[in-house]
């Protein structure tokens, strides 16, 4: 089992920065996957970045160029550095992980076993 847990989500105007972390226990982290997803109110999960473990990397087309995923895993945290945020990123935040995940699996939210419970971020104009 992998216990995850969001944080670092608020409020934010249009054109800030905001960093969220993932804090994994359990498990050795390091072996794992970790994606980040999003959802708005009525409107389905989004996938937003991804990191595995050999620190391959891949980006949703909304937040490339903006967005940046990195894990320390001697802290077991995975980063996601929100830059130039926009109120179309306001959304519920969930960090996700698994062990076993090919690259062109990242972005799919149901390959993923391990959830947070998310943290809300806020984009204000």
């Amino acid at each position: 089992q992998v216990q995850l847990l969001e944080s670092g989500g608020g409020l934010v105007q249009v054109g800030g920065s905001l960093r969220l972390s993932c804090t994994a226990s359990g498990r050795t982290f390091s072996n794992y996957a970790v994606g980040w997803f999003r959802q708005a109110p009525g409107q389905e999960r989004e996938f937003v970045a991804a990191i595995r473990r050999d620190r391959n990397t891949r980006y949703g087309d909304s937040v490339k160029g903006r967005f940046i995923v990195s894990r320390d895993n001697a802290k077991n945290t995975v980063y996601l550095q929100m830059n130039s945020l926009r109120a179309e990123d306001t959304a519920v935040y969930y960090c996700a992980a698994d062990q076993h995940l090919i690259l062109s699996s990242l972005g799919t939210a149901s390959q993923y076993d391990y959830w947070g419970r998310g943290t809300q971020v806020t984009v204000s104009s």
